[in-house]
């Protein structure tokens, strides 16, 4: 069975290349493009990995990955942060929220995609 993925990022362009790298490796995706679009999603259906934002409307991506946390039935799903900016101290905070990983812009699809199977597995 396919992976399912949630993509969440107010930058348009990036968010749909990361969803079509996931495609193109046979993953399911679906889109938010901000925090609170990303916590309505992940009431609708389940998924198995969130790749999200830092600087997002409405529901920033350290919020966002707070409120994840806080749910029983998401604490488990991996989340990975995609960003510019890859200072010690965003990564310690994001890890710190409960982040999985990083990832920085501009995306590498090898990496992406390895880095997606590698938190799943």
């Amino acid at each position: 069975m396919a992976l399912t993925i949630l993509v969440q990022h107010s930058n348009r362009e990036l968010r749909e290349h990361a969803a079509a790298v996931l495609e193109a490796a046979g993953m399911a995706v679906r889109q938010a493009s901000d925090g609170t679009q990303g916590l309505a999603a992940l009431e609708t259906a389940p998924v198995d990995v969130i790749l999200t934002g830092i600087n997002m409307p409405q529901l920033d991506g350290f919020g966002f990955i707070e409120a994840v946390r806080g749910r029983d039935r998401l604490r488990a799903i991996p989340i990975l942060v995609m960003a510019v900016s890859a200072t010690p101290e965003l990564k310690t905070r994001a890890r710190n929220a409960g982040a999985a990983g990083w990832l920085p812009h501009p995306l590498d699809p090898a990496r992406l995609v390895e880095t997606v199977r590698i938190v799943t597995a």
